[in-house]
């Protein structure tokens, strides 16, 4: 019984919003009219976009000035649209290197991802660094370990994150291993 009360209920509700949307359907038709008339669909990315008649007779205008004039007009904008002076590209369109001043001033990346190399390692310290090498890196065994030791300078692991770097680091260098963080 409670259910089709329920029921009824919601029929009276989706009754309503119905009759409402109808009203305001007959309501709006004029004024969705008018909205759609000044909407525009924009043309696809690949075609040229139309340019308002106005744009294209400054250009055309703009176009035919010489370099003096160009200046000229250039100057003119800045003054009265109150624009700083844009640094001037070299014609090679490479930036001029920077005063060493400048740079330590500059912020400092953060380096998130690292590089960790065996660079050498003690002789007598050669098996234990072995062992290790064979658990840090999955899927090698004592031979590839061997080879790899062996082979140095060689990466152990790359684009790490820096806790992981500094683990691997301690974890080497406590058999022995010399590492260096790229």
């Amino acid at each position: 019984m409670q259910n089709a009360k329920l029921i009824t209920r919601h029929f009276q509700n989706i009754r309503s919003i119905c009759t409402r949307a109808s009203l305001n359907q007959v309501a709006g038709a004029e004024t969705a009219s008018n909205v759609s008339e000044k909407l525009t669909i924009p043309p696809p990315s690949n075609v040229e976009k139309p340019v308002s008649p106005k744009i294209d007779k400054l250009v055309t205008e703009i176009s035919q000035l010489t370099l003096i004039e160009v200046s000229e007009l250039s100057g003119l904008l800045k003054k009265r649209l109150n624009l700083p002076d844009a640094p001037v590209m070299p014609m090679g369109g490479f930036a001029v290197a920077a005063a060493p001043a400048e740079e330590e001033e500059a912020p400092q990346k953060v380096k998130s991802v690292f590089t960790v190399k065996l660079m050498k390692f003690d002789d007598k310290q050669k098996v234990p660094l072995i062992k290790e090498i064979k658990t840090l890196i999955e899927g090698m065994n004592l031979v590839q370990a061997k080879k790899f030791v062996e082979g140095c300078p060689t990466v152990v692991k790359a684009d790490v994150s820096k806790e992981e770097a500094d683990k691997l680091k301690a974890a080497i260098e406590k058999v022995g291993g010399v590492v260096e963080l790229d």
